[in-house]
């Protein structure tokens, strides 16, 4: 049974709260998995009453969950959770006002959600437990991104630290909430198949791209700060690199399961000076069309300096220095206004020793995230007829179809596990630091070798540089 617990969400008119936290907390009400007393607290600087933000979060929620799925009486009951105080999270003396809100009881559990800039996460951490806000029983949930360099990562990381205790900070990236992601685990540990080919002797090289149709949207004046490699490759694909290359836990827990992934970030091979120009790809998407539609040039979206060179595109060619991946390129891939909407990992393995029939070998594992959830195997299988053509067919895997029931988003799952105190799926202190511990040096390198960023016109697949690559290797981008 979970333990009385209360909710906290700082930046609770922002769009994270009104789209993506609240919506989930909405099904997990439904499906009568939250506490039965829990109640949620929503802080901002706006001036709200309760029933003022009650039909804000009714309206935002309304546009977000399938129609299907809303039902007026359930919001009913679940707004009875939902409460509102107007707070500055950055001045320090409010949070006497929230203890006061918060009354005396110390029974109840509470869940500090930091839905806000990350700049305010060391102020926001000093602040509650100078104000005694946090007790043995307090969770912490930080979104990413936890710093923009590894300096900023351990600062941030020891100002939580002295508030908060490692076990009770669940560091979120909700990809790993993905049904998908999670499924990876499944098929690598859990088919017997898939367990003496997944290493370097019988795997040619590994693809993972999350490719978005979007551009930085109403995000200008973050992303303009933070570009590609830090908003999406130091935490999502570097977190799927991982899931993909680790070894085994000894047991399905969350330090077993964490130990593995910090051990492929240390055995990553630096990328480092003049390493930058051959084995990464920056770019920045220009004026182009994408659904039929013009859409401008990155330097034209607002809240983005006119003359920025923040990369919107980052493809790069890592390696894992250990037994299992030694020689085994991993090519990483993400960016705004590519031509198609997409997340998926293609493991390629190598082709048969011995060409008994003319043609190019299919023989990969395709795994999607998105739009659909779907794992293939792709074969080689003669077509009807006479004679040996062979072409590639598809053992298929839609998820969708397969379990019939309503998906998860991945906020619910990730919720879920905050409220039950299972960080399995979230990101370790020294996890984080790995990551930037890598990334640092092509942020540099980037810098001073003067590497700017590659233009490639929106709906395309990206800049020409990124394709050579792949070509080098005699490989291409495949989906």
């Amino acid at each position: 049974m979970i333990p009385p617990c209360d909710m906290l969400v700082f930046g609770g008119t922002g769009d994270l709260a009104l789209h993506k936290l609240l919506p989930a907390l909405y099904h997990l009400h439904r499906d009568g998995r939250l506490p039965k007393d829990m109640r949620i607290l929503a802080l901002a600087r706006k001036s709200l009453s309760r029933a003022a933000y009650q039909a804000l979060a009714e309206r935002h929620c309304r546009a977000q969950v399938a129609r299907a799925d809303f039902d007026a009486d359930t919001w009913q009951r679940f707004a009875e959770r939902l409460d509102y105080l107007a707070m500055d999270a950055g001045q320090s003396a409010d949070y006497g006002r929230l203890a006061r809100h918060l009354g005396q009881s110390c029974q109840r559990g509470r869940i500090y959600y930091m839905a806000t800039a990350p700049d305010l996460f060391e102020d926001i951490a000093a602040s509650l437990g100078t104000a005694g806000l946090v007790t043995e029983d307090s969770r912490i949930v930080l979104e990413k991104p936890i710093g923009h360099s590894l300096a900023s990562a351990q600062a941030i990381n020891a100002a939580i630290g002295a508030a908060f205790a490692e076990p009770q900070i669940f560091r979120i990236d909700h990809y790993l909430g993905k049904e998908t992601v999670q499924n990876l685990m499944a098929l690598r540990f859990a088919n017997a198949l898939f367990e003496p080919v997944w290493r370097a002797g019988h795997i040619d090289h590994v693809q993972i791209s999350v490719c978005e149709t979007l551009g930085v949207e109403n995000r200008g004046a973050y992303y303009d700060r933070a570009g590609a490699m830090r908003d999406m490759v130091q935490n999502h694909l570097l977190q799927l690199l991982c899931l993909v290359a680790m070894e085994a836990p000894v047991r399905f827990d969350a330090e077993a399961v964490r130990n593995e992934k910090v051990k492929i970030l240390e055995a990553l091979k630096p990328i480092q000076g003049l390493d930058v120009r051959d084995k990464t790809v920056r770019g920045q998407y220009g004026a182009g069309r994408i659904g039929g539609h013009d859409v401008p040039a990155y330097y034209f979206e607002k809240n983005v300096d006119n003359d920025s060179d923040t990369e919107t595109f980052v493809a790069l060619q890592a390696e894992i220095d250990n037994w299992r991946w030694a020689g085994v390129p991993f090519y990483l891939r993400t960016g705004k206004r590519l031509a198609k909407k997409t997340s998926e990992i293609v493991i390629q393995f190598k082709p048969v020793p011995h060409h008994l029939f003319k043609g190019d070998e299919a023989n990969r594992l395709l795994i999607r995230l998105q739009p659909e959830e779907r794992i293939s195997l792709q074969l080689m299988a003669k077509t009807p007829g006479k004679g040996m053509h062979l072409e590639p067919v598809e053992l298929d895997l839609n998820l969708a179809q397969a379990f019939q029931q309503r998906r998860w988003d991945a906020y619910e799952r990730l919720l879920l596990d905050v409220i039950e105190g299972d960080s399995t799926l979230f990101m370790r202190r020294d996890e984080v630091e790995a990551a930037w511990q890598w990334i640092d040096p092509i942020l540099q390198g980037w810098q001073q070798h003067y590497q700017s960023p590659r233009s490639y016109p929106a709906g395309s697949s990206g800049p020409e540089q990124a394709h050579s690559l792949l070509e080098l290797g005699g490989r291409e981008w495949l989906g």
